[in-house]
């Protein structure tokens, strides 16, 4: 039996550092699996089960994880290019993950853990993060249309330019925020903290303030 196949039947959990590069293991059962620090370029995990599973450090740069389950520990993984629409990222640790690039259409990351994620000019168009942690998170330019910010820490990160038009960012921490030129058209902002934040150039018509925390 050679490794892809045990790693299908589910023999085979153990597999920090591997090269798996453009191999398809889409659909498959792999919770708790150890991946850590593996190359998975390329590679196919559409509609997989990686509950549990360990891909810190993992190079996914362009792999299929559409509709995946990635309730795992990806900190600092590569997901630059990486399609994760639709995938349940729900409480994950993506601490210091690299998103450039990828598709996240759907995608559910309400309670992740994203603190320094780079999300530059990524398209997170009606994506759920309710209650994520993004302290820090590079967000500048991020497309957030729609999308449900509520309860989220966004203490320390930088939004320029993004796209926060008809976002929900009810009781969220913007507190030291950088909102240089960032666009909240219709967004909702009651309960925010905008401590120290940075508004120069930033556009609020319509914009939903009231009881906005001081």
């Amino acid at each position: 039996m050679d490794d892809i196949e045990a790693i299908r039947s589910g023999k085979l959990k153990q597999l920090p550092g591997a090269n798996l590069e453009d191999e398809d293991l889409s659909s498959v059962d792999l919770r708790r699996i150890n991946l850590a620090g593996a190359t998975l370029v390329g590679a196919n995990f559409s509609h997989s089960n990686l509950e549990g599973a360990r891909l810190e450090g993992a190079n996914l740069l362009g792999a299929q994880l559409v509709a995946a389950d990635l309730r795992a520990n990806l900190l600092g993984a590569n997901l630059m290019q990486a399609d994760l629409s639709g995938a349940d990222l729900r409480g994950t640790n993506l601490r210091g993950a690299n998103f450039m690039g990828a598709k996240l259409t759907k995608a559910s990351l309400a309670g992740g853990f994203l603190s320094g994620a780079n999300l530059m000019s990524v398209n997170l168009q009606g994506v759920d993060l309710r209650g994520a942690d993004l302290r820090g998170a590079n967000l500048n330019g991020a497309n957030l249309h729609g999308a449900d910010l509520s309860q989220a820490d966004l203490q320390g990160a930088s939004l320029s330019q993004a796209n926060l038009e008809e976002a929900d960012l009810r009781g969220a921490n913007l507190a030291g925020a950088n909102l240089t030129g960032a666009n909240l058209l219709c967004a909702e902002l009651e309960g925010a903290n905008l401590n120290g934040v940075n508004l120069t150039g930033t556009c609020l018509v319509a914009t939903s303030v009231a009881q906005m925390a001081s």
